[in-house]
Formats: structure tokens, C-alpha cells, sequence
């Protein structure tokens, strides 16, 4: 299903789930109970599809981690330009963590929904492990064990492992990168297939959303998408001041050169579709081929600034939703795994989803949050697929720059 289709198919879900739910909860004697019991046979198909998710999980994060840092080492990513670029990938993602870990808990958006779980607060308190525990939780006894209960931190810990150990062996190791570039290639085709019925999940949360709660549930969504555009161009400002700090006057004229890759991120929702064009405008502003062939593909892999503020608000919002505190500690623990899980997953569809839904299942919070999210996760998807190509561009840029004058300290850079 292409793009385009899936939009207008998500956003006719999301009108036809509007007026299905309000029909249904002004029909004719309907009591609390058969309210409650319509809402859940409603919900079935959201359900269904969150089962999906969690099928995917484990498979797709090992093979897109290893395979993020199986390519990262094909590329000399040891070096200055890798260096640079890792460097500056690890404090964007940093900051676009921290600005969305304050601005959620400021707004508190989820915050009077009073969504009702299975669980309960005490369970998240039984997931909160004591250091040794956690520290030792982290790494696994065995790695069928940790993919078969959606263990997430002992996957990340053994793809790690497996792919900086592919970087290590070199040649020897290329018959299982092939096989890894497989595996991703096919646990992106069996993610179509599953986000092919986001459309039905996302009519079947929303419309028993409404049918439970009613309209007021609409509001929520509102403010929710109204906070995280605030938050998203908070982090355009950080992402722009770091340009003006290390490009200067070039900034306004890179700007210029990124409006049609950023147009094409935002009306598509894709990274993929706007990287030729990314790549063209870079050549066009001067940036050396070496630096952004490599940087770019490093950067969709490892600098997922709009993902990860999109992972943050959602995650938090959800647990606000069911009325569960997170202690502060707690927050920065499962935002540091988001960012570390994120990365690799660019490609893949809805995949701030996907990592949300392993970070709520890791330390026991409501995973069913993730198919009312779905709703508006469309229109989520466009801020923070503008927002990673925009630091994407930048970052290349200055990488670029400065890789520049370390080759050629006399001549002025990209001018």
C-alpha cells in the first residue's frame, strides 16, 4: 500500500471511527455495562494488531541494530568524518530527549483521560528494579529467552555484541551481513503487512475510544498534537542555533537548499522519499560526496531527533492516559533505552510506534496505549520525519565543513 493511499485511509478511518463511536454511544438504550462491552468487542481489531507489534519486535530491532552497525563499520566509520558525526548524533539526540522529557511533563497531556488498564501502578513498581537487579536484567542468559518475552535491553545488548563482532572479523564476516541485510529486508516486508491493517486498528481504537468516553477523548488528542508541534519547534530552534553556531551567515542560504527535501519528508511522511533529493541539495550546497554518501545513511540510522521527541511525548502521554506515575528515575531510564533502540529503524514504517510498544512492554506499562496513539500517529509522523531530515542536513553540513578545512585549512569551505 503506498503512502499516499495509507494517509487518506488513516484519516478516513479516523472520521468514520468518529462518527461510528458517537452513533453508537447516543443510541437507544445503552447502559454503562453494554457500553462497556460494545466498546470492548470494538476494540478487538486494535488488539489484534498490537499482537502484530509485538511479533515484529524482537527480529526487527536485532536486525536493524546489527545491521546499522555492520554498514557503519563498511564505511571507514572509525574515522574523523564517523567520529565527528557520531559525536554530534549522540548530543542532538540528548538534547531532543531532554527537551521533550520536560516539555511532556510540563503539559502533562495525557493527564485527565482516566483510561482504565488490567494493570495497575503497583505492577510498574514491580518492574522497577533495584540497580544490581537492573544492571543484571540488562544482559541476557540467553538470547531465546530474551526474543521470546520481547526483552528488549537484552536484545539491544546482543546485537551489539553481534555487530560491532561483524565489524571485527572483516571479510569473514560478510556472508552473515548479507544474511542480516536480508533479514531486514524481510522484516520490512512483514511490517507492511501488518501496518497494512493500520487503517482497521486505528477505526476500531478510536471509535470505542469514543463509544467509552466520549468526545471529550478528541480534545486530548488536540492538545496532545498542539504541545508536541511546540516541542518539535523548540528543537528546530536548538537544531537551527547549532547551524548558525557552526555555519554562520550559510545557514539561511542551507535552509533555502533543504525546503524541498523537508516539504517532500512532511506532506510523505517518509525519510526514504526525501533522501535523492536530501543528497542532491547537499551536492548543490557544496557538501563533499564523500562526507554525506556516508554521513547521511549513518545519520538515518543513528540521528532520529524528530523520533525520538515523537517516542518521548507518546510513551509519557500514555502512561499520563491510565493515570500512572513514572518516577522521574524511572523516566530517564526507558528514554535512554528509546534512544538506543531507535536507532536503525528509520526505514521502517510507523517505527516510533514499534520502539514505544517494546519500551511500555519492558517495564510493564500498558502497551494497548500504542493502538489509541495510532489515531494520530499520522499526523505525529510528519513533524518528525520533517524534523529528522532537517537534522540530518545539518548535521551533514557541518561534518562536511569542517572535514574540509582539515583537509584543506586555506580554502574557505562550501562557499
Amino acid at each position: 500500500m503506498m503512502n499516499g493511499n495509507m494517509t487518506r485511509y488513516v484519516l478516513a478511518s479516523i472520521g468514520l471511527a468518529i462518527v461510528a463511536g458517537l452513533a453508537l454511544r447516543a443510541g437507544p438504550g445503552t447502559d454503562s455495562e453494554a457500553t462497556k462491552n460494545a466498546a470492548t468487542m470494538l476494540h478487538l481489531p486494535a488488539e489484534i494488531f498490537l499482537h502484530l507489534i509485538k511479533m515484529i519486535i524482537a527480529p526487527l530491532v536485532f536486525s536493524t541494530l546489527v545491521y546499522g552497525i555492520a554498514h557503519s563499520g563498511d564505511s571507514s566509520g572509525l574515522g574523523r568524518i564517523g567520529f565527528r558525526a557520531m559525536a554530534w548524533f549522540l548530543i542532538a539526540s540528548l538534547v531532543s530527549l531532554t527537551i521533550g522529557l520536560i516539555l511532556v511533563n510540563l503539559f502533562e497531556p495525557g493527564i485527565g483521560l482516566d483510561l482504565h488498564t488490567a494493570q495497575s501502578s503497583a505492577t510498574v513498581e514491580l518492574r522497577e528494579l533495584d540497580l544490581r537487579g537492573f544492571i543484571l536484567h540488562i544482559f541476557p542468559a540467553s538470547m531465546t529467552e530474551a526474543m521470546a518475552e520481547n526483552e528488549i535491553l537484552q536484545i539491544v545488548v546482543f546485537s551489539l555484541f553481534v555487530g560491532f563482532g561483524l565489524c571485527a572479523i572483516g571479510d569473514r564476516g560478510k556472508p552473515l551481513v548479507v544474511v542480516v541485510e536480508s533479514l531486514v529486508a524481510l522484516m520490512l516486508k512483514v511490517t507492511e503487512y501488518v501496518m497494512a491493517v493500520a487503517p482497521l486498528a486505528v477505526f476500531s481504537a478510536l471509535s470505542s475510544a469514543m463509544l467509552e468516553h466520549g468526545v471529550g477523548i478528541l480534545g486530548a488528542f488536540a492538545k496532545l498534537i498542539g504541545e508536541y508541534y511546540m516541542a518539535l519547534a523548540m528543537l528546530w530552534l536548538v537544531l537551527l542555533g547549532a547551524g548558525v553556531r557552526f555555519l554562520g551567515r550559510d545557514l539561511p542560504r542551507l535552509v533555502k537548499y533543504l525546503r524541498e527535501p523537508l516539504m517532500i519528508a512532511f506532506s510523505t511522511a517518509s525519510s526514504e522519499a526525501a533522501l535523492p533529493k536530501l543528497m542532491e541539495r547537499l551536492d548543490g550546497f557544496g557538501v563533499p560526496r564523500r562526507v554525506y554518501s556516508f554521513v547521511l545513511p549513518l545519520g538515518y540510522s543513528f540521528n532520529l531527533d524528530g523520533s525520538m521527541m515523537s517516542a518521548t511525548f507518546t510513551t509519557i502521554f500514555i502512561c499520563q492516559a491510565y493515570g500512572i506515575h513514572v518516577p522521574l528515575g524511572m523516566q530517564i531510564t526507558m528514554l535512554l533505552m528509546l534512544m538506543v533502540t531507535s536507532k536503525g529503524m528509520a526505514a521502517v514504517p510507523r517505527a516510533s510506534l514499534v520502539v514505544v510498544a517494546a519500551t511500555l512492554a519492558q517495564f510493564g506499562l500498558p502497551v494497548e496505549g500504542v493502538a489509541l496513539v495510532l489515531a494520530i500517529d499520522q499526523f505525529m509522523d510528519m513533524g518528525r520525519t520533517a524534523t529528522n531530515v532537517l537534522g540530518n542536513g545539518i548535521a551533514t553540513t557541518v561534518v562536511g565543513r569542517y572535514d574540509q578545512q582539515s583537509v584543506s585549512p586555506e580554502r574557505p569551505a562550501m562557499t
